[in-house]
């Protein structure tokens, strides 16, 4: 079939929307009609040329949701009409990791999707004949995608699609990294560093896990007060004082909980140091630059602090996000209010440079029924 597609055809240029060709899904595969997408910063580092694993050309796009329009042999757990949300980070319940119970990393099909291709080494997409690369696994910046069953989660037809594709990367990632990897317990003390997607997705997995008292700090006033609105119970101003401000108030033993989303190593040096002394956690989850390192004095893991990672949140995609996605129908989570712009796909370069300026929380390409 033919679709419309954005194509990041060389590094650091605008993407290109034009018409490529979608083949039909093969065994264990899903044919998904997209009908919203978010733009992500992973879409933009990879956009630039700086992600040293990114690769072109290819479909970006990875924050997506739509409805199933086909299935491959095999398939058993999904039929057409389902409403799915995409997921970069599978769930097959049967590799080594997802059999262990310890983590939300699946590694059945990691290899080819880093590569760009489907778990059997082969590409869905094309142009004149000649393949092109998948974009994690997903290619949600089209009108349509094919992808492996395991990569897709089933959502409830209630949630608008809009609102559901942010569970498939940026709100779900801050919403695991509190309530699933780090987790957060009830009455203590949370600080939330960054109020972008991820962190504001923080903020609320704080609340609804029973935090106490839940600081936000970023540089933007305006985005401080979106925290407000989700639970944070003080905004901060970030800066070099923000370790020696959390000490004060906790009276010189730091927060029980600090998460870290804006991707600097410097703030994620601050996360640790504001982390309470004896069983402070500080969990990072912004992704740092090709080469960054993050500097830390011993004395603060001797001391008791952990440093915890967080893919996707700690999310086990299949299974959690839709129970994710029930919150928000049942009124936890205030979704509609991150979508700050909403554009076509034809608009997909102005929704990066709105991400370039920090203007809004997310821009949702929305994608015609076919």
């Amino acid at each position: 079939m033919k679709v419309r597609a954005a194509v990041l055809e060389r590094f650091g240029e605008p993407l290109v929307v034009q018409e490529v060709d979608l083949g039909e899904p093969k065994r264990g595969e899903v044919l998904v009609r997209l009908r919203a997408c978010g733009i992500c910063h992973t879409d933009m580092y990879s956009a630039s040329g700086v992600d040293p694993s990114g690769y072109a050309p290819c479909v970006l796009g990875h924050e997506g949701a739509g409805v199933v329009e086909s299935v491959g042999e095999g398939v058993a757990s999904l039929r057409p009409g389902d409403h799915v949300v995409t997921l970069f980070s599978p769930q097959c319940d049967e590799c080594v990791n997802c059999r262990s119970g310890k983590t939300n990393i699946c590694v059945a099909i990691r290899e080819q999707q880093n590569a760009g291709y489907l778990p059997d080494g082969t590409a869905r997409l094309s142009r004149e004949g000649e393949p092109l690369r998948h974009f994690m696994g997903c290619s949600t910046f089209a009108e349509a995608t094919v992808m492996p069953e395991i990569a897709l989660a089933k959502v409830s037809e209630q949630a608008p699609l809009e609102a559901a594709c942010l569970f498939a990367c940026g709100l779900s990632t801050g919403l695991g990294a509190a309530m699933f990897r780090a987790p957060v317990e009830q009455g203590t003390t949370v600080v939330v560093f960054g109020a972008g997607m991820v962190g504001l997705g923080a903020v609320v997995g704080a609340r609804l896990q029973g935090a106490g008292r839940i600081i936000a700090v970023d540089m933007s006033e305006q985005r401080l007060e979106l925290a407000r609105q989700h639970g944070a119970t003080d905004t901060w101003i970030g800066g070099s004082h923000v370790v020696e401000q959390v000490l004060e108030e906790t009276e010189g033993f730091g927060a029980d909980f600090t998460f870290e989303a804006t991707g600097n190593v410097a703030v994620m040096r601050q996360a640790v140091e504001a982390a309470r002394m004896g069983w402070g956690k500080a969990c990072m989850v912004g992704v740092a630059a090709k080469g960054e390192t993050l500097d830390i004095v011993p004395r603060y893991l001797i001391t008791g602090r952990q440093v915890l990672g967080a893919s996707f949140g700690g999310v086990k995609g299949r299974q959690q996000v839709p129970e994710l996605v029930e919150r928000y129908l049942a009124g936890d989570i205030d979704v509609e209010s991150f979508i700050s712009h909403r554009l076509t796909l034809e608009q997909i370069n102005q929704g990066f440079e709105l991400m370039h300026r920090q203007d809004g929380i997310r821009s949702v390409i929305e994608l015609p029924a076919s």
